[in-house]
This record gives C-alpha cells, sequence and structure tokens, in this order.
C-alpha cells in the first residue's frame, strides 16, 4: 500500500460492487480510506489501519502488513453474537454498535454482502430501508 488507509483494489471492488446495489449510498474518502454513506450516515469504512496506532490490528499482519478493516453498523442485539468468538470480527472502541472485519483471503463476501446491508438497514431511513431484500 503506498499511503496509509490505502486498501487492496480487489477489496474496493468487491466493496464498490456490494454498496452500489444499495439505494442512495455515495463513496467518499474518509478519514482514512474509503466510507459509503447514505444521506449523511455512513454504512461501511474500509481502511488499513496503523497498527502503531491501533495495536489490536498487530495480530492479524499479513507478511509484516497490516490488514485492510471495514467498520460497519450491527443491530445492537446480533453485536456480541457476532464478535464474542473473535477473528475475523471485533467490536470496535467507539459506537455502542459499532463492529470491524477484518478483510483478506479468509473473507466471507457473501457474508459481509450481508453485514453491510444489515448496517445499511440500520443507518438509511425507514423508506429506504424498506427498498432493500434481506
Amino acid at each position: 500500500m503506498s499511503e496509509p488507509g490505502d486498501v487492496a483494489p480487489e477489496i474496493m471492488e468487491r466493496l464498490r460492487l456490494i454498496c452500489s446495489g444499495l439505494p442512495d449510498v455515495h463513496e467518499q474518502p474518509g478519514w482514512l480510506g474509503v466510507r459509503w454513506l447514505v444521506r449523511k450516515r455512513t454504512v461501511a469504512h474500509v481502511y488499513t489501519p496503523d497498527v502503531g496506532r491501533a495495536p489490536v490490528y498487530a495480530p492479524f499482519l499479513v507478511d509484516g502488513e497490516p490488514p485492510a478493516v471495514m467498520a460497519f453498523r450491527v443491530p445492537v442485539e446480533d453485536l456480541l453474537g457476532l464478535t464474542a468468538p473473535g477473528f475475523p470480527y471485533l467490536r470496535a472502541r467507539w459506537g455502542r454498535n459499532v463492529a470491524v472485519a477484518v478483510l483478506g483471503d479468509h473473507t466471507d463476501w457473501t457474508e459481509i454482502t450481508e453485514l453491510v446491508t444489515d448496517s445499511y438497514c440500520e443507518m438509511a431511513p425507514k423508506f429506504l430501508a424498506a427498498q432493500v431484500s434481506r
């Protein structure tokens, strides 16, 4: 990766495809990496963390490089079930219903599609969320 926050093109392509199917979602640069929003609310945020500043990701280095991670919203009643087993899902240290997925060769993209869709439904106005089939 050339800059902090950069994400591998193949991961970006997959996430762009997932997010492009959600009503009224747009992409924009995040404070680090890229995020997808519905209106002004973040649905998913993908970036490569600086493990010096976020040592929680240090165990997941691949060939000495930090992994790409994606933060997203989870229905609060599902958060513990998703994150309790650990890798590849962690509970974020911010937000009451935010999880982080460590992305890589192990990633189940069908599951990521479901999680991004659920995150969208958490953040979108009800009339937009109703347009999405789960």
